[in-house]
């Protein structure tokens, strides 16, 4: 995925931030595209912003109903980046009439007595076809089981035993669903046996768990786990649920980066909506922390355009006719710390999550989350590099 990006470790040419809820914005443009902050002329159009620097002009499409307040615009200082970037304040007009959509991540879609077709998310193989739940329950949240004691005065009645689907039933988890194997599976999906977690000899008491992963047959790409012979645990980022329509043929698979990432950026949003929780750790399915995600607003709306846009070959005052204008779109704001990659000070925070058990766990495969923290990192590397770090956090933004 970095290589898509060649331009990302120089930050944005010019990078623009709007908060819907605060109708205001930032504008951060190099000084290698801006030269002096006179030579940079900000006007507004019918839902797009306009930059006019000696490096030609730029076009920004803003979502319906979004349109500068013209004059707003005024510099404002940069602080210790002044000498690589120019910041602008600006003020924004949302129409009354606009309408926010809400995200997707497929978890919200599923209904009782409605068919559904599960495909796999990299080939887009039908998986399970033509499945209809009677009931789609969701399952308590990731840990229920250490609260358990406040709702029972008596032992736990759920010691060791594992909450399962019935035959036409449906369970949502926070990123999986519950559900009962058909006739489809046997030519459609595979099973394998694999360890989780390691024996580091820190532990030698704690043995180490097995799991059966389950696999698409078309790619192998895994997708979840049995969790009983008859019962899958499918993970909602490797899978696409799509209500069955007449002869409609599945779509063509989104690029999985993009895929991944709205995905968990609609779920986390979903989540700290109803759990009211903004700290999430992003863990294994051994529950070992992975990734600290800090959920700072989710009425973003975000554009970069690399600095390698603003050639001078490439003049962006006559642009290609076929080249779209860089478009605005609505994101989560992330603070974020890798937890195999942290420092002295992140290992402090790591430390502190863990003791006060700050995170809401969101449970993915190992390799979903290198994934995601690829996902994060390209996004931390195409900011400006005021906008790359927090105190002992990382800043990214995840489009919804």
């Amino acid at each position: 995925m970095a290589e898509e990006m060649p331009a990302a470790t120089h930050g944005a040419g010019v990078f623009l931030e709007l908060r819907k809820r605060l109708q205001s914005g930032l504008l951060i443009v190099r000084r290698d595209v801006a030269g002096s902050p006179p030579d940079v002329v900000v006007s507004g159009g019918d839902s797009c912003l306009n930059v006019r620097t000696p490096r030609g002009e730029l076009s920004l499409t803003l979502p319906a109903g979004v349109t500068l307040e013209q004059g707003s615009c005024i510099q404002t200082p940069a602080g210790e980046s002044s000498e690589d970037e120019l910041h602008f304040r600006l003020r924004i007009n949302i129409g009354r009439g606009t309408a926010e959509e809400a995200p997707d991540s497929g978890m919200e879609t599923l209904r009782a007595k409605e068919t559904y077709c599960f495909s796999c998310q990299g080939c887009m193989t039908r998986l399970l076809q033509d499945r209809m739940f009677k009931r789609v329950l969701p399952l308590p949240n990731g840990n229920w089981n250490a609260i358990v004691d406040d709702w029972c005065c008596h032992p736990d009645p759920f010691a060791n035993k594992k909450l399962l689907p019935r035959a036409e039933d449906c369970l949502l988890g926070d990123t999986f669903v519950l559900l009962v194997r058909d006739g489809s599976c046997e030519q459609t999906l595979t099973e394998e046996v694999s360890p989780v977690g390691t024996e580091d000899g820190q532990d030698p008491k704690k043995a180490c768990r097995r799991l059966a992963l389950i696999s698409c047959a078309s790619c192998s790409s895994v997708l979840g786990e049995a969790v009983t012979k008859e019962t899958l645990k499918l993970y909602i980022t490797q899978v696409v649920v799509e209500p069955v329509m007449g002869d409609r043929k599945p779509e063509a698979s989104l690029n999985r980066s993009l895929f991944l990432e709205r995905t968990v950026a609609a779920r986390l949003l979903e989540l700290s909506n109803s759990l009211s929780t903004f700290h999430f750790s992003v863990q294994t399915p051994d529950g070992k922390n992975f990734l600290l995600l800090w959920l700072l607003n989710s009425d973003s709306i975000t554009v970069s355009v690399p600095e390698a846009c603003f050639g001078v070959e490439r003049s962006i005052s006559s642009p290609d006719l076929h080249s779209p204008s860089p478009r605005a779109a609505r994101a989560l704001k992330l603070l974020y710390i890798s937890c195999s990659d942290a420092g002295l000070q992140q290992r402090e925070v790591v430390a502190s999550w863990e003791v006060n058990a700050l995170g809401h766990p969101v449970v993915l495969p190992l390799k979903v989350c290198e994934e995601l923290l690829q996902v994060i990192d390209d996004s931390n590397a195409t900011l400006p590099a005021s906008m790359r770090c927090m105190t002992s956090y990382e800043v990214a933004y995840l489009r919804l």
